[in-house]
């Protein structure tokens, strides 16, 4: 199976635990790995033939700015059931980086990855 990356996906969202992370909002930053056969795409050299990769983009920059979660991992749930109900793909990992995560003395960032299949 081949795999179509879509990697550094940022959008500024409001998925957080804390009052202030749902009031003030944050970065977020998603890699996509994507599981897909691109052999009639390759062959067809038509988009219709594959996924969009500025669709999947789309998607995930809309959840990101829409969504109010508590946790990253629900968000990076809902990420993964967008991109496979595209009915393009089998199989996606989400890795989904909360840019500055509000942890005292943490100059960090914070990333889970995920894999789901349908």
């Amino acid at each position: 199976m081949d795999t179509l990356n879509v990697k550094g996906i940022r959008a500024y969202g409001y998925t957080g635990y804390f009052d202030a992370e749902q009031f003030l909002g944050q970065w977020f930053e998603v890699d996509l790995t994507i599981w897909i056969d691109l052999a009639k795409a390759g062959q067809s050299d038509d988009l219709n033939d594959t996924l969009n990769y500025a669709d999947a983009v789309a998607i995930v920059q809309k959840l990101i700015r829409e969504s109010k979660f508590k946790m990253i991992e629900k968000l990076a749930e809902a990420i993964a059931d967008a991109i496979l109900g595209t009915g393009k793909t089998q199989q996606v990992k989400v890795a989904l980086t909360k840019c500055q995560a509000p942890i005292p003395d943490f100059d960090g960032d914070v990333t889970l990855e995920i894999l789901r299949s349908r």
